[in-house]
């Protein structure tokens, strides 16, 4: 992302605070995975929107109409010793020069220096219950503050949640950010098509895994945005099924669920296909069903439509495909209407996507669904599960999980299905298998 997105960023977060506020970020901490070994790190979504600074160990403070500027990024020093062992760090100098912070000081500074900045003001926007520690020296400083207005000091009276108005920010997407979007998904998609080709009865599902990983490490993606699920024969029932350590059999489908993370942006994909290449006839059929009720569903993905219109879509139209095959009994109004097909199909059909896989943003807004909106992104990803003894369900139809997933676009005039080149069409797979 370019220097002048997060400059953009910055000065509208402030223009909405307006003078007279205050708005502190602490950066995500350092996390342990065992003893002296950490997991690598990835700053938090929040701070790096708005700073693009990804080091730990930092507290953004953004104070509109500052006279020594508005943008102040507490960071580390740098320390020729500490850097000898987890490479270099930005310090002071960085911080202003590379990252366009107006003013940097050192983290261990903060104490002294930001209930200075706290003073005068009238409102804090600081997101609580997020970091405990923090929270508390916070409160503190402000009570010290407050300790001494009698003498006459402006002390903050008003705490606001910062993650209202940023997550709204964060939920319309900029040009540059649907650029990276798009590729994050392209490289998802080849990814998708390396497993599909990869598979074979016999494999492990980790080895699928490390198919996926090696195609997104291949074209620039670090990692996934999201631990990868490879669930063969009813472990595609689970849904958030992560072991990936079965062996995949003949006659079974495999659901992967994978995406790449690309400069701090989610894709988020899910294919189903057989182990051998071929669907069997059962097979075929309840996978036509979902395949129709996710085309349904993402014709709903309009502007001026509602974020609830493409699940009723996927509803009503697996309700449908699940009547006809008789796996559910009775009129599709009165079924809906009684959730049953619940049983087969128990979450929504997707979520908002961004720099989290699931992201930010309201989904009603006053009680009422959102209207849908250019810029944003979404997953729309109906399912049907149907585990070994599922009562009043015909063996035939046990032990299959099924699930197909796309990234969606909102547009001025429609939607654009960024992940279009995973091959979901039946007919493709087995050709793209063969």
């Amino acid at each position: 992302m370019q220097t002048q997105e997060f400059i953009r960023r910055r000065r509208h977060l402030m223009q909405m605070m307006g003078e007279g506020s205050v708005a502190i970020l602490p950066a995500s901490p350092v996390r342990m995975r065992n003893r002296d070994v950490e997991y690598h790190y990835r700053q938090d979504s929040d701070f790096y929107y708005l700073t693009g600074f990804p080091e730990p160990e930092a507290v953004a403070v953004f104070a509109p109409g500052r006279k020594n500027g508005e943008y102040i990024l507490f960071c580390r020093e740098r320390n020729p010793e500490a850097e000898i062992w987890n490479g270099k760090r930005a310090g002071q100098e960085g911080a202003v020069e590379i990252y366009r912070a107006d003013d940097s000081f050192p983290i261990d500074d903060i104490d002294d220096i930001l209930p200075g900045i706290l003073e005068g003001t009238e409102k804090v926007y600081y997101t609580m219950g997020i970091h405990a520690d923090f929270d508390k020296r916070l409160i503190g400083w402000v009570n010290r503050l407050r300790d001494q207005s009698r003498a006459g000091m402006v002390t903050p009276g008003e705490f606001i949640a910062l993650d209202h108005i940023l997550h709204d920010m964060r939920l319309i997407k900029s040009s540059r950010e649907i650029s990276v979007m798009r590729k994050a998904a392209k490289i998802s998609a080849r990814a998708h098509r390396r497993a599909m080709r990869a598979c074979r009865p016999g494999k492990k599902e980790y080895e699928l895994e490390a198919e996926l990983l090696h195609e997104f490490m291949t074209h620039g993606a670090r990692s996934s945005a999201y631990a990868s699920i490879v669930g063969s024969g009813a472990n595609g029932c689970v849904l958030h099924y992560i072991d990936n350590l079965a062996t995949m059999k003949d006659g079974d489908l495999v659901l992967i669920d994978a995406g790449a993370e690309l400069d701090y942006y989610a894709s988020d994909i899910t294919r189903t296909f057989p182990v051998n290449g071929r669907y069997s006839r059962a097979q075929r059929a309840l996978y036509e069903v979902v395949l129709a009720a996710q085309l349904a569903a993402i014709e709903q993905v309009q502007p001026g439509k509602h974020w609830n219109d493409p699940h009723e879509a996927a509803v009503r139209t697996l309700t449908e495909g699940l009547v006809e095959l008789g796996i559910l009994k009775g009129r599709v109004t009165t079924l809906v209407k009684n959730e049953k097909y619940k049983k087969f199909f128990m979450h929504r059909t997707g979520h908002w996507l961004g720099m989290d896989v699931h992201d930010v943003g309201d989904y009603k807004v006053e009680g009422e669904w959102r209207l849908l909106e250019p810029g944003m992104v979404l997953t729309v990803e109906p399912g049907i599960y149907i585990p070994a003894g599922s009562k009043g369900v015909a063996k035939k139809w046990w032990d299959t999980g099924i699930r197909i997933e796309d990234d969606v676009l909102v547009t001025k005039s429609g939607h654009e299905v960024l992940s279009i080149d995973a091959p979901k069409d039946p007919e493709e797979i087995e050709a793209l298998m063969a």
